[in-house]
């Protein structure tokens, strides 16, 4: 197994090798999942801590999840109930808690770059849930795990990213995993919600949404980020929904066999019309399931015990019958 010590970008699994040895791990953590009891000692003794500035449900969920089923202990952090309130900062609340004796710290912040500050502060290892603009590597390689389970590779895929891209860290982690796997990106949005420079993006671009559908093997759609923004960048919602929103006439002009992803939230009715997020196409709830897999090999990886193998655990000894009472004759 390679060793790696934090992840805080795609970049930090040095390309598709590295994405197809998480990819590989997964495979065994989702058969983990599927057992009746869904845990193994893998990461037994060890303790992660999470450290997140903004709401989550998703991401938080399915890293509490995975840590439980590797056997790890957890400690939760809020900021609502921190001494954040007080005037603490990132580089004493991440001090504090590594002095309390944790193994990694799972980190989301508005701030970009802020999981990286961390890593040069602390000795345990790091992994970026989100920072600001820049990056999701966990739900990009979720992505790629997702594709990869429907149609057998990335190598090839067309795949359209359309919506807020300019304010979107999922799709900066996407483009890099999905290029780095062979995938073929195109971002499809309006000038306004586009990076202002794509210097160095492996992807096309368009502002024609009815034209890129009918050519693309997945379509990935992204809320508009209302709460990053500083102007407006779209006259209206109801424009935007009408001008690039996947609508019940316009995922008809989709292939038969492509697939309608999304990292959630969603706001139904506006990037995605409600009977569309339901369609046997989309495969949303497959990306939240697999999330937690993913998490698991994301999280051995960096702190399991350095082999390829996932430890075993045997099957539950079944608990003895209670003794039957003998009751007095009569």
């Amino acid at each position: 197994m390679t060793a790696h010590r934090h992840l805080l970008d795609i970049a930090d699994l040095g390309g598709r090798a590295g994405i197809d040895e998480v990819m590989r791990l997964t495979d065994s953590f989702v058969e983990v999942s599927e057992r009746p009891i869904p845990r193994v000692p893998a990461l037994r003794g060890k303790t992660l801590a999470w450290l997140f500035y903004e709401d989550s449900t998703r991401t938080r969920l399915s890293f509490e999840t995975a840590a439980k089923r590797l056997s790890a202990d957890t400690m939760n952090f809020s900021v609502s109930s921190s001494s954040v309130k007080k005037g603490e900062s990132l580089r004493d609340t991440a001090k504090t808690i590594e002095a309390m004796g944790i193994d990694a710290i799972v980190v989301r912040h508005a701030s970009a770059g802020a999981p990286h500050r961390i890593a040069r502060w602390v000795d345990a290892s790091v992994v970026n849930a989100g920072d600001g603009w820049h990056e999701h590597p966990t739900q990009a390689l979720l992505d790629c795990y997702t594709i990869r389970q429907h149609r057998g590779d990335l190598a090839g895929q067309r795949i359209a990213i359309v919506g807020d891209i300019k304010h979107s860290r999922v799709a900066r982690s996407d483009v890099w995993a999905f290029t780095a796997m062979g995938a073929e990106v195109v971002l499809v949005a309006p000038p306004t919600l586009l990076p202002p420079s794509l210097d160095g993006w492996p992807v096309k671009v368009s502002h024609r949404i009815d034209e890129v559908l009918p050519t693309v093997d997945v379509v990935y759609l992204l809320r508009m980020q209302r709460e990053r923004m500083t102007e407006a960048l779209v006259p209206s919602l109801r424009e935007y929904t009408a001008t690039f929103g996947l609508t019940n006439q316009r995922v008809e002009l989709l292939r038969d066999d492509a697939m309608v992803m999304h990292p959630g939230p969603m706001n139904r009715g506006v990037e995605i019309a409600a009977e569309v997020a339901d369609l046997p196409r989309s495969v949303i709830l497959d990306q939240v399931r697999n999330g937690v897999a993913v998490r698991m090999a994301v999280l051995y990886l960096l702190l399991g015990a350095g082999t390829d193998r996932v430890p075993e655990v045997p099957p539950p000894t079944p608990e003895p019958l209670a003794p039957t009472l003998e009751l007095p004759r009569a």
